[in-house]
């Protein structure tokens, strides 16, 4: 048997006007700032906090994946799909693929299948120029401040060993880690170590993602904290007066982007922060778009729930004021057979045994979910490798918990296969939903909110720090930044900070590392263990497998 790609899929797909899918908001053809005929910009005065209030937020996130991910966008997709087919006005809010993973090993982030969002190739590769913007606006910031070093007028008497911070390139590229510049003479500036983040662990973007309106954007670029004079004090942004020229650069990137699913549904996809160095959801602006302009809202937060969802919910839903009222949680039984201790070559073989066991991090996963009082439902991503017996074990073994476990078929039938699944949703969020309350206080001591994760979320015993993490903390309460939510940087392959500790492990220590800060975006980095934020290629790159025509018709882009 053959299939086509994702990428045939969606070529064959013949697009509507994006001014028809903007009818289908009740958005006037006036309102939009059209990107060619199938790409949208939506103004902010859209938002309307009075409608927020009234309509349904679904969050999509997964188990603990494996390192092909477990298919949260499909599902999200085929989820909003599947609700407009039982007639619930449904969008995706969805973040916006970055290139590193595109040409690197995991793919775009449009969905697959018959749950995409379109069109497919412009989404995946630059799609309306956001990330150009917010890498821009960064490396602006970053110019400044080795042109201060070298001014003989207004410097500000910047230590260059206390710089924080770095340039952003949205690409895998190792080499950047750690550089040196300003090498060649003194034409060329300060020499100085430096190095390079991948643009969505960018705080441009992260702040971008908590921003409410301009002003607001125009204050966190300003409050981004750059490191310490000589005689030790704090330096900020807007001590460099950059503020308004880096929100220049990003005036037509905090509007939310307008597309369509493959069945012409409306998608709104905004910002693309990592869950694994960031917070992993898309921008504020977009789901509030969303809830302003439709009765549901699906949107997915990265990795599994011990990061996205936990930031989404600790970070976005208690600062912004959202109120999930249902939480899907993406199951395979590849993943269940990765936790129960089956090898990358035997993920496609059926082991119910494997299963059994790699059920307890699903498991996890529930608990935690119910701990922000909100009621998760599973949903099973269907693969063809899927025994019945493996599936039904699921099925069984969730509803002894309470939980509703639905079998998704998004990719192979679109919203025809994930109908069940947006009737168990529905239940869920008119039957059962309760007043979502996150888990710590911003205002409590930031020890006691790492810890609160690491226990509660992670299910470790302790939390350890490193000497270069006592220092942070210190750092932080001097500069009295104890008020700020907290962002781990954790691997994405286990609940603990030790990627080969898969399943549910339990009397594990998770180490502080250091403590990044995100004064404009309000953050605390904790650092758990070997944690980069720029990542490399894998031996053989995604890249190796495109190519494109004369007509300039893409293939191997997935």
């Amino acid at each position: 048997m053959s299939f086509k790609s994702d990428i045939e899929i969606a070529q064959e797909k013949q697009l509507l006007h994006i001014k028809e899918i903007a009818k289908k908001l009740a958005i006037k053809e006036d309102d939009l700032e059209m990107y060619g005929k199938y790409k949208a910009k939506l103004p902010l005065d859209l938002i309307d906090e009075n409608k927020i209030k009234h309509n349904n937020l679904v969050l999509v996130t997964a188990l603990t994946p494996t390192p092909a991910g477990e298919g949260k966008t499909t599902v999200s997709i085929g989820l909003t799909e599947g609700l407009n087919k039982i007639d619930k006005q449904a969008t995706v809010v969805l973040r916006e693929p970055s290139l590193g993973p595109v040409f690197g090993i995991k793919g775009g982030a449009a969905g697959g299948g018959f749950s995409q969002v379109v069109p497919m190739e412009d989404i995946n590769l630059h799609f309306t120029g956001d990330f150009n913007a917010i890498e821009k606006a960064n490396n602006l910031l970053s110019a400044l401040i080795d042109n201060n070093l070298q001014s003989k007028e207004n410097n500000l008497n910047i230590d260059p060993r206390t710089i924080l911070w770095k340039r952003v390139i949205d690409m895998n590229d190792r080499a950047l880690r750690d550089i040196t510049i300003g090498l060649g003479g003194t034409a060329n500036g300060i020499p100085r170590q430096d190095g390079f983040n991948i643009t969505p662990a960018s705080e441009v973007m992260a702040i971008l993602c908590m921003t409410t309106d301009f002003e607001n954007l125009k204050k966190r670029l300003g409050d981004i904290f750059i490191g310490f004079t000589f005689d030790k004090k704090p330096i900020f942004a807007r001590d460099l007066k950059a503020e308004n020229a880096m929100a220049i650069l990003l005036k037509d990137a905090i509007k939310p982007n307008l597309v369509q699913t493959l069945e012409e549904n409306p998608a709104i996809i905004h910002g693309g922060p990592f869950a694994n160095i960031a917070q992993g959801t898309n921008t504020l602006i977009a789901t509030k778009m969303g809830l302003s302009l439709s009765n549901y809202v699906v949107t997915e937060a990265g990795f599994g729930a011990d990061l996205g969802a936990e930031k989404f919910l600790n970070i976005k839903s208690a600062f912004g004021g959202l109120n999930p009222k249902c939480v899907v949680l993406v199951a395979t039984i590849r993943a269940l057979r990765h936790h129960g201790g089956a090898k990358k070559e035997a993920y496609n073989t059926p082991s119910l045994e494997k299963v059994k066991t790699g059920f307890s991090n699903l498991e996890k996963h529930i608990e935690n979910i119910r701990k922000f009082n909100i009621e998760p439902v599973v949903a099973i991503n269907s693969f063809i490798s899927d025994s019945d017996e493996e599936v039904n074990f699921v099925i069984e073994k969730c509803a002894s918990l309470g939980v509703q476990a639905v079998l998704s078929k998004g990719w192979a039938n679109g919203g025809e296969g994930t109908k069940n699944l947006a009737t168990a949703v529905v239940d869920v969020v008119e039957n059962k939903a309760t007043q979502f309350k996150p888990l710590y206080n911003w205002e409590s001591p930031v020890k006691d909110k790492i810890e609160t994760i690491a226990k509660e979320i992670y299910g470790a015993t302790s939390v350890e720090y490193d000497n270069r993490a006592k220092l942070n903390l210190r750092r932080i309460d001097r500069l009295g930044f104890n008020n700020f939510a907290i962002c781990m940087a954790k691997t994405q392959k286990s609940f603990s900070d030790n990627a080969a500790l898969i399943g549910r492990p339990e009397n594990f220590v998770v180490t502080v590392r250091e403590i990044e800060i995100a004064a404009g975006a309000q953050f605390i980095i904790p650092i758990l263990g070997k944690m980069m934020r720029m990542p490399g290629l894998p031996s053989k790159p995604a890249s190796e497998g495109m190519t494109i025509d004369n007509n300039g018709v893409i293939s191997g882009l997935s």
